[in-house]
Parts: structure tokens; sequence; C-alpha cells
């Protein structure tokens, strides 16, 4: 009974799989690590991969080559007999860790590292290769520590093509499918408006479609490694997008960049990844497709409405708020006699408030698609258009107190032609659209990004339904009429209001000089406010050659101020502005520093509060905001209470990185207040009009007792 016994139990033993080639594991408090052969032996002068096998504890990572925002990657320094080679440590594509917020790239779970060893040709069959290995690695969760362990693993040499050791070879295989692969496309970066782009020459793909993609650059600092990546096709190219990293903080460094060696991980509509290891150099990448879906577009029917809505709003800045009441006037002027000229009237109007929006949003669009960062508002980081801004108000402003008329003539000739004088109306409603430019409405933001997120025809369309919105009251006075009948009658009261409404010109003028002073600096201020000074003389000659003709002395005295307010404007944009302060006390409110990516960065690594508010001189919403809400003695001692950090980015003048961060949140122009609670993965979006009540609340505050 006992012999077929131990012949059946012979026979299992046979049929069982033969034991796994490994080394003695190595176990420290978070891996176990050993050396693992893919085959059961290797012949004389053969080949064999050898994996470096790390089991990690769970919830605890190692490091690629590259680690990304903090790490070291695995290392092996082999011990090997005379004759014998190791070939370099390959390592699988990694994932994305993060940790707080920084992003890391590594490996959790069980990961093996692949090594090819070569052994020498007169090698005997029946002997062994002894290997040896020290290993090192950094094993990380909360806190990192390095280990590292001394492995060993005996090869044996055999006559006899070696076989697969199947304790291990599903564990090599996913491996190997994890190794990147020389990729077959060519690929060209660029740099677009702060983002790196990478392009991949590669249209079957494109054609195909994939569902993600992942860049791994080999070395740190060509992307952040914690900003979101986009996939695109553009023109046929596969392009990924990241935000540039620190070897492109500069155009000087940006150009000592000749090639980013990187690792692409691309994933199919099916499910199935492969990754590719590519050089990329500089080169042309196609400019960014409009993406429906960005993060913070709205749905059309929602920008179309919130633009409409916003238009509407800009009607009551101070600064708009006079041309319209101009064209009321004039409406009444008339006494509701004329109802079809008033139509015309209003149609004309609107045709030049639509068209300038139209003309403002594509010459945004064009500078976007250019490589500029600019966003709503740009016109006025320029210190030219805004010296012209503050002559022009100032010029609006002498007109509505009767010192010279425009145009007389030519309004004189439109109203014989077509009864309404509707070049007039159109020239005012471009001259509406104008002096609305330095001003942000409610329900704008979000409508102009996404705005800059969607394909021309649509942007434009946004764009078309803000000066829509804009026209709409006094297109709906004109198109009724019954309003216009209900205008009251013509009088003295209409030269005392014209006259009324000349000082909310004359206060927008005085804020554009502030703004100028602020973003070129005292000389700019001091050539602006002489051209005002020249200017009106130049204005106030006018109205004496409108009202009694003049000679030529008066004539040439008002041209030659016209070419000295010009020659100003000329001068104002070689001059420098002011360096912006690192910090400053706002009155009784809290203490700020400058914004900087940098120091939110570091803020946010050390688990700090912080508040980031984007502002410009030249936003009256801003203003507003920061007096109401953001000056009292008792959000300071709240903030101070609470250990908020208060960031202020200063977008006056051109600023790439504020840019960035207004667009990496769904905003085209600022206001923009953020608040970045500690370990919160995204901050929280204030609203763009705030009360002290509104950022208590919004920043979990209380006010402190008075003492």
């Amino acid at each position: 009974m006992l012999r077929p016994l131990a012949l059946f139990v012979a026979v299992l033993g046979l049929a069982g799989p033969a034991a796994a080639l490994e080394g003695a594991a190595v176990s420290t408090p978070n891996v176990e690590a050993r050396l693992v052969a893919e085959t059961d032996g290797v012949q004389p002068g053969g080949t064999v991969t050898v994996a470096l096998r790390l089991r990690i504890r769970e919830h605890w990572h190692t490091y690629w080559l590259n680690p990304g925002d903090s790490g070291e990657p695995t290392s092996i320094d082999w011990t090997l007999p005379e004759g014998v080679t190791a070939g370099a440590l390959q390592f699988p594509y990694p994932h994305r860790i993060e940790v707080g917020p920084l992003v890391n790239f590594g490996y959790d779970g069980t990961v093996l590292h692949l090594a090819d060893i070569k052994v020498a040709d007169d090698a005997a069959p029946g002997t062994t290769v002894p290997l040896k290995a020290d290993a090192v690695w950094l094993v990380c969760d909360d806190i990192c520590i390095p280990e590292e362990a001394s492995l060993t693993l005996d090869l044996p040499v055999a006559a006899a093509p070696p076989a697969a050791d199947p304790a291990y070879a599903a564990e090599f295989a996913a491996t190997r499918a994890m190794l990147p692969t020389p990729s077959p496309w060519p690929a060209v970066f660029a740099l677009q408006d702060g983002a790196l782009a990478l392009a991949l020459d590669a249209p079957d793909l494109a054609k195909a479609g994939l569902a993600a993609a992942v860049l791994f650059p080999m070395s740190a600092g060509h992307i952040k490694n914690a900003a979101p990546q986009t996939l695109e096709v553009r023109a046929g190219r596969l392009v990924i997008a990241a935000e540039a990293g620190r070897h492109f903080a500069t155009p000087e460094k940006a150009a000592k960049v000749a090639a980013i060696p990187a690792v692409v991980v691309l994933t199919g509509q099916d499910g199935q990844t492969r990754a590719f290891e590519l050089t990329a150099t500089p080169g042309p990448v196609p400019p960014p497709a409009a993406a429906a879906g960005r993060d913070g577009a709205l749905p059309l029917w929602t920008a179309l409405a919130f633009a409409f809505l916003g238009g509407l709003i800009l009607n009551l800045m101070p600064c708009v708020f006079p041309v319209l009441s101009m064209k009321a006037l004039a409406l009444a002027k008339k006494g509701g006699g004329d109802l079809g000229g008033a139509r015309a009237g209003g149609l004309a109007y609107t045709a030049g408030v639509v068209l300038s929006f139209l003309a403002l949003g594509g010459a945004l669009l064009a500078l976007r698609g250019a490589g500029e960062a600019v966003g709503w508002g740009f016109q006025l980081q320029s210190p030219p258009v805004v010296a012209g801004l503050a002559l022009l108000f100032f010029a609006i402003g002498l007109n509505l107190m009767g010192v010279f008329e425009v145009g007389t003539r030519l309004q004189a000739a439109g109203a014989a032609r077509t009864g309404g004088g509707l070049v007039g109306s159109f020239l005012t409603g471009i001259l509406a659209a104008i002096v609305a430019a330095p001003c942000t409405a409610p329900f704008m933001g979000g409508a102009i990004f996404t705005a800059l997120t969607q394909p021309v025809p649509v942007a434009l369309a946004i764009f078309g339904a803000l000066g829509l919105g804009m026209a709409a009251p006094y297109l709906a006075l004109t198109l009724s009429p019954g309003l216009v009948r209900l205008m009251p009658k013509p009088g003295l009261w209409m030269v005392r209001l014209k006259q009324v409404l000349a000082f909310p010109m004359f206060g927008s003028a005085a804020w554009l000089v502030w703004v100028l002073a602020l973003s070129a600096g005292p000389q700019a201020l001091a050539l602006v406010l002489a051209a005002i000074i020249v200017a009106g003389f130049a204005l106030w000659l006018w109205g004496v050659i409108q009202q009694s003709g003049g000679g030529w002395v008066v004539r040439g005295a008002a041209a030659s101020a016209a070419l000295a307010v010009v020659a100003a404007l000329v001068v104002i944009p070689g001059l420098a502005a002011p360096a912006a302060t690192a910090a400053s006390d706002t009155g009784a409110g809290p203490r700020w520093e400058a914004y900087s990516p940098a120091r939110l960065d570091s803020l946010r690594a050390e688990g700090r509060p912080v508040f980031v508010n984007l502002t410009a001189a030249w936003c009256v919403t801003c203003l507003v905001n920061e007096e109401v809400a953001l000056s009292s003695a008792g959000l300071a001692a709240a903030f101070q209470k609470a250990g908020i950090v208060y960031l202020k980015g200063d977008w006056t003048n051109r600023d790439a990185d504020i840019s960035r961060l207004l667009e990496a949140h769904g905003r085209a122009g600022v206001p923009l207040y953020l608040y970045f609670a500690p370990g919160a993965a995204e901050p929280a979006i204030l609203p763009q009009l705030l009360t002290e009540s509104i950022v208590m609340d919004a920043l979990g505050l209380v006010s402190p007792p008075s003492s």
C-alpha cells in the first residue's frame, strides 16, 4: 500500500510547478524586497532578466526616475563575478500620487524593476553565478523613510535553453507591458500662454481618438506636476498641455531648453494603455483648440444669458450712464414727434455698441491666439490707452458742459438725409462701448471666460450678446412709442442735467489718471496732466471757432495744442512702471503680501490657510469690494486670529502668473477671490460682489468682540 501512495505523491510532485528561482526576501519596516529571475537558469554567454521585486506596505509608495515634487528614485548597486555584467535598472511607467498640494510620480502595491544580466561565455553548465545587489529606495506615506537591503540570487548555468519561471511569469509580463517603448512619432514642444504644449505627429491616433494621455518628463522643472494636463487634437496632431515649470520661468531660461526627454502614457478608447519614450525638441505647435467642456466654462445658452445681463448692468456704471443719458436727452429734445427717426437712431446706436464689442472681443481672441497672456480689460494694461481714455472722458465732460460741440456739420448732414442723425447715433454707440471698456459687471466673468474657450464664431456671439445687453435699454426706449411720448418736454432742465452729467465723466477721467500713475509712474502722470490742460485749451479754442468762426491764429493754436496732446501720448509708453511692493497695509484691513505662484505653493505646503485677491487699479468692482468688504479692522483681526495669509495679485499691468491663475479658475478678468483652506484640493471661489459678512461666512470666520 505504501509503494502506490509514494508513487502517487511523486507523480504529483512532477506535475506541480517547479520552485521559483528567487533570492531570499529581505524585509524592512515598509517593504519586502528580493531578486527574482524570469527563467530557471541561463546558458553560457546568455542573458537573463532579473527583477528587483518590491512589495510595498499598504498606503506607502516608492518613486519613478523623476520622482515629481519630492522623493528619490530606487537604485541598485551590483556585485558580480568577473565576466558578468548588468544592464541599467528599468522603470515601468508610474502613476500620479497626490500628497497635499504636491504630486509625486511612483508606485504602490508590488513593483518590479528589471535588469538584464549577461553571463560570461566560459560559464560552465552545472555551476551557479552568484548575484549580489545593494538596493536603496525611499518609501513614503505621511513621512518618508530611506530603506535599503543587500540581496542575493544564485543563477544556475545550464546547457539547455532555460524555461520561463511560472511563479512570476504574470508579474514579468505585466511589468514588460508597462515599460516605455521608443515613440514612432516625432515630437515638438512650445510655450503657449504659460503652458508647455507637446505635440505628437500621430495622425492615425488623432483620428482614432484617445481616452487619456499623461506626460511624465524624465527630469524635474519642465512642468508643474500638480497642475492638470489636457489632451487635444489640433490640426491632426495630438497635443498634451501642462502648466510650464521653472525651466520656462523667463524667456532666457526657456531659450536654454533644447530638448525634453519624457514618457507619454496613452490610453485608448478600449481602455488599453501604452507608454512611449520620446525626446521632444522646440518646434511649432498648433494653437489651442476650443474646448466646450473646459473647466469653468458655462453652457452656451447660460453664457449668452450672462453676457446679456452683464451688458445691462454696464449701463449703471458711472462712466457709461452719462452717455446713455445723452441719448435719452436727445430723444426728449425731439419731443416724441419723430417715432420713425427714433427707431432708426436706436438701431444705429445698437449697431455701434455691438460692433464695438465684437471688435474688442476679436482683438482679445487674436492676442490670445498669438500667445499673449491677456484677459478682459487687457486694453487698460496699456498706459497709452489709459491716458487716451482719460483725455476722452475729460473731453466728453467739456462737451457736456457746452464748451464745444461734436460733429455738428456731420450730424446735420446725417439728419438731413435720414431724418434721424444715424451717423451720430452710430458713433455714440461706439463711444458708449469705449467708455464701458474699463468696467467689469457681475455675470460678465463667467461669460467672457466661456467665450475664450469656444470656437471663434461662438465666442463672437457671446461678445455680441454682451453688446446687445448694453444697448438694450436705449433700444427698448426707441422701439416703444408709448415710452417715447412719456419723455418730458424739452426745456432748461435738459441743459442743467447735461451739465451735471459732465461731473461723472470728470470723475472717471481723474480715476484713469490715478490708474496711469500706478501703472506707469509719476512721469506719465505729469505728462497726462499736462496733456489734459493742453487738450482743454484746444477744445476751448475749437468751441470759439464753432461759435464765431475764429481766425487762422485761433485755428493754428488749436492744431498746435492737439499735436502737443498726441506727442504726450507717444512718450508715455516708454516710461517705466513703478516696482510693486512685496507687502503693504491696506488701511485698517488685513496686511497683505504680493501674490506669486511660488509663495502660494509654499504656504499651501505648510498647511497655511490662504486668501487670494486678484485685482487691478482700473477695476471699479475691485475697488468697491476692497473699500466695502476688505478694509475693516474687524476683518484684519479675524484674519490674524485664524492665521490666514492674504495674497494680493495686482493685474493693473500684464502679469502672466495672474493670467494663468484666473484662467485656471474659470475667469477671464478681475476680480477673483479665492480661499485655500488647509488640505483642500481646490479653493473656494467667492462672489464678485463682496460684503464683509460674505467674506467672513465664506472663510468660516467670526468677528472678534470689540474692546
